[in-house]
C-alpha cells in the first residue's frame, strides 16, 4: 500500500466544529475484510504508516526503532534488552501497571553500558507531532489460553496504544465490545502482554462506532455494599460516541475515521484528554468535556492577551446538564489552566461546605495531592500565600471572609482563574460582588446543569447576579439534558403522577387560601394513604428484591489464566439487591408527619418488608415554594425552632440505633452525620431519605434510582431534583423513577422544555436594553419595560402610604406590580447600561433608588406572607376578607384516595 503525505491540520481544536458526514451504502463492505482494509486505506490517507506486522517478534522489532526514533538514540542489544524487560515486557506489570507507565510516567531512565544515563521517552506530551503512528491488523498474539486474531490496531512510537474491533454491517456492535472482553480472558496478557498497554478501544460495526477506555472493560462503576469490598462489573454502557462541538454524534465508521482518528484529535486525547485515578482507572473525556476545557482554555489565552480580565469578556459558562461529569470537566481544566506560565492561581469555589470535601475527594481521585482544600479560613490564607498550591478548593463563603479579613493581599493583584461549581445557585449575591470587587486581574467560569435565565430567575434574588450569563458571560459550550439521554451519559426519566384527591375534590391553587391548602395537604388520610402507597410500592420501584450476579473480581483474568485457573473458578457471584431512594417533602412538618406515619405503618409490617428510614434537615431562610423548589439548606441546625430540632434529634437517635453511630444535632457532630448520611446513601444502607432541600442537588449516589415528591417543584429546582435519580450505574438499573403526589405536570413539561434546548431559550429571550428598559410589542400584546413599571409603582404606592393597615386587595395588587418589577430588573442587570455601580449621571436610569428599593422589598417580603399565611401576625393584618377566614373548613368532608392518573417517560427518540 502507498503512503500518503499530510497536507492540512488544524493545530487548535481536539473536537471538530464543522463536520458534514456522508452517506454510506452497506453495499461499500460486501463483508468485515472489506471493511477493514478500507479503514485502513483511510488511515494511511492520515499519514499513518501502514506495517504487516502479525506476530511477536515483528512487534518488538519494530518498538525498538520507534524509541530510538523519538529519542534520537541507538540502543545496543544489551541496554535494549535491559530496558525493554524491566519497562515494557515485565512480566510482573499488568494493565494498571502500563497504563500508570503512559499516563504519568512515561519517561524512563536508561543506564547505558558506558555508565551514563539517558531519559528515554515513549510518548511526547508537549509535541504530539514528534509521536509516529502506525496501523497493523490481523495480528495472532502468541502463548493465550485460545487462539484469537485482532483487527487493527494503532501504533504509538511502536506501542499497540488504540485498538479497534470490527463488526460487519447489519451486526449489533454490542458484538465486538464482547469479542474485546473475551480478549481480555484469553489473549491480552499474552507473550510479553504489549497489549496491555491499550489505553482506548473502538467498536464499530460500519453504521455505529463508540469508544472507551482500557478499564471499562474490567469495571466501570464502584459499587460498595455493607460489609464487602469495592465491586465492579462490564457495561457497555459506559461506551461513548465522538461527536462535533455541537454535540451531535459521528457515529459512522468512515466520519469517526475522519474525525476521532485524525493524528491531532487522536494524539490530543491520548496524552491530555485522558484522566488516570487513583482507583487505578482510566478515564477517557468524553467530547463535549473536551470541548468545554479548551473553550475555557482559549478564553483565558485571548482574554490575556488583550487583557479584558477582571470583566465579564474574560470569562464565560459551561452549561453541561447534571450528571454529565462536570468534576471531571472541572479537574482537567484547573490543572491545564494551572500549568499555564501567565496563570498564578487557579481557585476551584464551591457554595456549600459538603461539595468542599466532596470536590476535594474526587480532585482526590483524579490525582492524589493535585488540588488543595482548606478547612477554614486560616488554611486559605496559608494556601494563597503558598505558591506551591497552584489549584485550591474553597467555599465562597470562606474566600468572601478572607476578604473581609485582608483589605490588602498580593492575590488580589495576581493573574488568577477561579472556576465556580455549580453556578445555578443564588446564594452568591453579596460574597460573588465583593470578590469581583477585590481582584482585578480574574477570569471567572462558571459550571451548571441548569443555568438562570430571564424565565427562572425568579422574583427576589440577589439582583445584580441574577442570570447566569449576567455573572459569568458567554455561554461557551453547551450539553444538555436532551443531549446527554440521547446519548445515553444518563438516564431518561419515567414520572408517574400518582392523585391523592378524588377529581371532584381537586381544587385549583389560586381557588384556595394557602392556610387551607396546606391543611388538605397535611390531612391524615392523606398522609396515611401516601405512606401506604410508598411502602406497597418500594419494591416494586426501586427493585429491592431484584437478584443479580455481578463478577467483579475478574479484574486480573490474565494472571488468572496464566496459573491455569478457568473463569468459572474464579467467579465471585456478587448478589445485588436493587436501588435505594429520596422522598422530596415539602417543609419540616411535612417530615414530622411522614416519617412518623412510615414508622407506624412499618411496625405493623413482617421483618422482610421494612425499610431502613432516616431524614436530614436543617434551617433554611425561605422555604416558599414558589421559588423554584428551594435552593440547598446551609448544614448547620442553629437557625431550626425548638420543635424542629427536637424531632431531628428523635430521628438521629433512631439513626444512631440502627447504625451503631452516635451523632446529634449539635454543629460538629451534625456535619458529621450529613456526611455519613451521603456515604450510606452511595453504599445503599439506607433505603429511603427524606428530605425538604438538603440532597437534592449536588448529591451523586449511582444506587439511587427513585424521588417520591410530595412538594412543588418548578424549573432548574425540578430538574436538580429528578437528575439525582438518572445516573448511570449498570443494565438493571435503566431510567430514573419519579413519583409525584402532586400535579407537577405543567411544570415537568415546562421545565424540560426550558432546559433541553441548548440554544432558543437563551438566546430567543434576550432583547435590546431598550426593550427591556422601555417595553415591547409582541403578538399584538404589550410587554411592560421597567421604566413603565417603576413609574407606575411609584405612583400607585408611594412608601408613605404602605403599613401594616394596608387593605388586602391592595397588598396583592402591589405584591403582583413589585414582582413584576423585580423580574424586569434581573433582566436588565445583565446589561453594562444598568451597572449598579456607576455613581455618574447614568445612575440616574435607576428610577427606583436604592433605600427606596429596600423599603418597598421589605413591604412586599411582609405582605406576600400575609397573603399566604393568612393575615400575619394576628391572623389578618388588619384587613377584612382575606385569607385565613374559615381556616379548617375547606378540608370539612374532603375524601381522600389514591390513584395513578399518568405515567410519563421522557426520554429521546
Amino acid at each position: 500500500m502507498s503512503n500518503y503525505d499530510l497536507i492540512s491540520e488544524n493545530p487548535e481544536s481536539t473536537v471538530v466544529a464543522e463536520f458534514e458526514g456522508g452517506y454510506y451504502s452497506a453495499a461499500q463492505y460486501q463483508n468485515e475484510a472489506a471493511m477493514e482494509a478500507d479503514l485502513i486505506k483511510r488511515l494511511q490517507a492520515q499519514t499513518y504508516e501502514y506495517l504487516p506486522i502479525t506476530c511477536e517478534k515483528d512487534l518488538i522489532a519494530n518498538l525498538r526503532v520507534q524509541i530510538e526514533r523519538l529519542n534520537g538514540i541507538r540502543f545496543t542489544d544489551r541496554e535494549w534488552e535491559g530496558f525493554f524487560r524491566e519497562y515494557l515486557g515485565n512480566p510482573n506489570d499488568g494493565i494498571v501497571e502500563k497504563t500508570r507507565t503512559i499516563q504519568e510516567d512515561h519517561k524512563k531512565v536508561l543506564r547505558r553500558e558506558d555508565g551514563s544515563f539517558d531519559n528515554i521517552y515513549l510518548i511526547d506530551k508537549e509535541n504530539i507531532h514528534n509521536n509516529h503512528l502506525q496501523v497493523i491488523n490481523q495480528y495472532v498474539p502468541e502463548g493465550g489460553s485460545h487462539e484469537n486474531r485482532y483487527d487493527v490496531t494503532i501504533l504509538v512510537n511502536g506501542l499497540p496504544l488504540v485498538h479497534i474491533e470490527l463488526k460487519r454491517r447489519g451486526v449489533e456492535v454490542r458484538e465486538a465490545f464482547n469479542q474485546i472482553r473475551r480478549y481480555n480472558r484469553e489473549s491480552f496478557w499474552a507473550g510479553c502482554g504489549l497489549f496491555e498497554f491499550v489505553q482506548i478501544f473502538v467498536i464499530s460495526n460500519g453504521t455505529l462506532t463508540k469508544y472507551y477506555s482500557n478499564t471499562t472493560r474490567d469495571s466501570h462503576v464502584r459499587q460498595q455494599g455493607k460489609g464487602s469490598k469495592k465491586q465492579t462489573s462490564n457495561s457497555f454502557e459506559f461506551t461513548s460516541y465522538w461527536a462535533r462541538l455541537d454535540n451531535e454524534p459521528i457515529r459512522d465508521l468512515v466520519d469517526f475515521t475522519q474525525t476521532f482518528l485524525s493524528k491531532h484529535t487522536l494524539l490530543n486525547v491520548l496524552t491530555r484528554y485522558c484522566v488516570f485515578t487513583s482507583e487505578n482507572m482510566l478515564m477517557v473525556m468524553r467530547p463535549y468535556q473536551i470541548a468545554a476545557t479548551e473553550a475555557i482554555i482559549q478564553r483565558i489565552r485571548t482574554s490575556t492577551n488583550q487583557k479584558t480580565w477582571g470583566r465579564r469578556e474574560g470569562g464565560g459558562y459551561i452549561w453541561h446538564t447534571t450528571g454529565s461529569g462536570k468534576t471531571l470537566t472541572s479537574f482537567k481544566t484547573a490543572r491545564l489552566a494551572s500549568r499555564m506560565d501567565e496563570i498564578d492561581k487557579v481557585l476551584f469555589i464551591v457554595d456549600r461546605k459538603d461539595l468542599d470535601y466532596q470536590t476535594m475527594k474526587e480532585y482526590d481521585r483524579f490525582e492524589k495531592g493535585a488540588a488543595n482544600s482548606n478547612s477554614s479560613t486560616a488554611v486559605l490564607t496559608r494556601q494563597l500565600n503558598d505558591e506551591n498550591c497552584r489549584i485550591i478548593i474553597t467555599t465562597i463563603q470562606k474566600l468572601s471572609n478572607f476578604i473581609a479579613r485582608n483589605a490588602k493581599h498580593k492575590i488580589y493583584t495576581q493573574h488568577v482563574v477561579m472556576i465556580f461549581d455549580e453556578c445555578h445557585r443564588s446564594q452568591f449575591g453579596d460574597m460573588h460582588r465583593a470578590i469581583v470587587r477585590k481582584f482585578t486581574k480574574y477570569h471567572m467560569f462558571g459550571f451548571t446543569g441548569t443555568p438562570i435565565f430571564p424565565d427562572n430567575a425568579g422574583a427576589i434574588r440577589n439582583v445584580e447576579y441574577t442570570t447566569t450569563e449576567g455573572t459569568f458571560g458567554d455561554r461557551l459550550h453547551s450539553y444538555t439534558i436532551v443531549d446527554a439521554i440521547r446519548d445515553g451519559n444518563v438516564l431518561p426519566f419515567r414520572v408517574d403522577y400518582v392523585r391523592t384527591l378524588r377529581p371532584e375534590d381537586e381544587i385549583e391553587h389560586e381557588a384556595v387560601p394557602a392556610i387551607d391548602q396546606d391543611k388538605i395537604l397535611k390531612a391524615p388520610e392523606r398522609i396515611s394513604l401516601i405512606t401506604k402507597y410508598i411502602l406497597d410500592h418500594f419494591d416494586q420501584k426501586t427493585k429491592r428484591n431484584a437478584q443479580y450476579y455481578d463478577f467483579s473480581k475478574l479484574t486480573n483474568i490474565g494472571a488468572m489464566a496464566k496459573a491455569k485457573a478457568t473463569v468459572e473458578e474464579v467467579k465471585v457471584k456478587t448478589k445485588l439487591q436493587g436501588f435505594n431512594s429520596m422522598f422530596a417533602v415539602a417543609s419540616i412538618p411535612f417530615v414530622k408527619l411522614y416519617y412518623t406515619e412510615l414508622m407506624r405503618q412499618m411496625a405493623e409490617l413482617p421483618p422482610n418488608r421494612r425499610l431502613k428510614i432516616a431524614t436530614i434537615y436543617s434551617y433554611a431562610a425561605n422555604e416558599a415554594e414558589e421559588d423554584f423548589g428551594g435552593d440547598e439548606n446551609s448544614e448547620n441546625t442553629d437557625g431550626l425552632d425548638q420543635s424542629s430540632r427536637d424531632f431531628l434529634e428523635k430521628c438521629i437517635a433512631d439513626y444512631n440505633e440502627m447504625f451503631g453511630t452516635s451523632y446529634d444535632t449539635s454543629a460538629e457532630k451534625f456535619q458529621n452525620y450529613y456526611k455519613d448520611v451521603s456515604l450510606r446513601m452511595k453504599n445503599r444502607e439506607i433505603d429511603l431519605l427524606i428530605v425538604v432541600n438538603m440532597f437534592l442537588t449536588g448529591f451523586d449516589a449511582t444506587t439511587l434510582n427513585t424521588l417520591w415528591v410530595d412538594k412543588n417543584l418548578r424549573m432548574h429546582g425540578l430538574i436538580q431534583a429528578y437528575s439525582r435519580t438518572n445516573r448511570i450505574l449498570n443494565s438493571i438499573k435503566s431510567f430514573g423513577n419519579i413519583v409525584c403526589f402532586r400535579n407537577l405536570e405543567e411544570e415537568t413539561n415546562r421545565s424540560f422544555g426550558l432546559f433541553g434546548d441548548a440554544n432558543a431559550n437563551s438566546i430567543i429571550l434576550m432583547r435590546t436594553f431598550d426593550e427591556y428598559y422601555n417595553g415591547y410589542d409582541e403578538e399584538d400584546r404589550h410587554h411592560e419595560g421597567y421604566k413603565e413599571l417603576a413609574e407606575a409603582l411609584l405612583q400607585e404606592f408611594p412608601l408613605s402610604q404602605l403599613g401594616p393597615s394596608t387593605p388586602f386587595a391592595k397588598k396583592v395588587a402591589f405584591v403582583k406590580l413589585y414582582g413584576q418589577l423585580v423580574k424586569a430588573t434581573n433582566i436588565l442587570v445583565s446589561f453594562d447600561q444598568f451597572n449598579p455601580e456607576d455613581r455618574d449621571e447614568r445612575n440616574a436610569i435607576r428610577i427606583i433608588k436604592e433605600g427606596e428599593r429596600q423599603d418597598y422589598q421589605s413591604w412586599y417580603l411582609c405582605f406576600r406572607d400575609d397573603i399566604k399565611g393568612g393575615g400575619g401576625e394576628g391572623g389578618n393584618g388588619g384587613t377584612t376578607g382575606g385569607p385565613g377566614e374559615g381556616g379548617g373548613s375547606e378540608t370539612d368532608g374532603l375524601e381522600f384516595e389514591m390513584e395513578l392518573i399518568n405515567k410519563v417517560d421522557i426520554d429521546i427518540p
